[in-house]
């Protein structure tokens, strides 16, 4: 019997602990600072969250041990006229709900929009798994809506600066690279890699490579180098070729089907580089080139 007693308790969590504490809801300041018991059906999701997408499997597993322990950590609410809305704790709100509990243990504290908006995204900046581009968007919402430096949001949230800016620099990735990172495609470190390109199809270009041939960062950087370097030294070489190839090169071009690159040193030596995407390809030059 004293185990089953045990069982109860414990599978009540800190709601066993605050018992039948009630709220006037006439006086918030009876309550702002006190950790009570509050209906679910009274608190309203907060608003200025910056995490849209919640893992249905993490959600069950959060509810099975809720439902074994009781809700341990109480969330934290702020008053609004008749009604209670979150500032931080929506996981285990959603996972009391999922499990039918009618109430859940609650911190009450006073809080404008803006210390909402504040709250709810350095609360989850530094205690939730979020993906680097959420991680980035809420860096970007906190500097445009709170007027944040850099080196005032590195202070908020317990990061230094330059990582801030690497977070930061990711929202200037083509969107379908966005999209790659926060599916999990490619990692924050490939992202980065390719933020030095600024030619947005030669970002996607890229993209499409590191998913075929499953590259790793240091592959893309390496790939990424190697791209600014071909496209840099043709651009050089052009101007010092001779007249004569010059002429010639639209004509080889159109003849191959791809860019060549032609390079030439100071005594009238140089090659001719053949580009091709394919064993077919390849062939094809081949037969022209016989």
């Amino acid at each position: 019997m004293a185990k089953a007693t045990k069982k109860q308790v414990l599978g009540r969590g800190l709601s066993a602990l605050l018992k039948d504490n009630s709220i006037d809801e006439t006086n918030t300041n009876l309550v702002v600072g006190s950790i009570v018991e509050i209906e679910l059906e009274n608190i309203e999701v907060n608003p200025y969250q910056p995490r849209t997408y919640f893992d249905e499997e993490s959600l069950r597993e959060l509810a099975s041990s809720i439902k074994e322990l009781g809700v341990i950590q109480p969330i934290t609410v702020r008053k609004i006229d008749d009604k209670f809305q979150l500032v931080s704790g929506e996981r285990r709100f959603r996972a009391s709900k999922l499990i039918g509990n009618k109430s859940i243990p609650a911190y009450i504290r006073t809080a404008n929009d803006q210390e909402m908006l504040e709250m709810a995204l350095v609360e989850n900046i530094q205690r939730k798994n979020l993906d680097p581009i959420e991680v980035a968007l809420s860096y970007q919402r906190l500097i445009d809506e709170i007027q944040l430096t850099q080196e005032e949001l590195s202070v908020r949230v317990g990061k230094k600066r330059s990582t801030v800016t690497n977070y930061l620099r990711l929202l200037k990735l083509d969107p379908i690279l966005q999209t790659g990172i926060r599916d999990g495609f490619i990692s924050m470190g490939h992202g980065r890699a390719l933020i030095n390109i600024k030619s947005a199809s030669d970002q996607l270009g890229i993209y499409e490579k590191i998913l075929l041939d499953k590259l790793s960062v240091r592959q893309t950087e390496e790939l990424v180098k190697r791209l600014k370097i071909d496209k840099k030294i043709p651009n050089e070489l052009k101007k010092q070729l001779p007249n004569y190839i010059k002429n010639s090169l639209s004509d080889i071009n159109s003849y191959l089907g791809h860019k060549v690159n032609v390079t030439v040193n100071g005594k009238g030596k140089g090659k001719i580089s053949i580009p091709f995407h394919s064993k077919e390809d390849f062939e094809r030059i081949k037969n022209l080139l016989q």
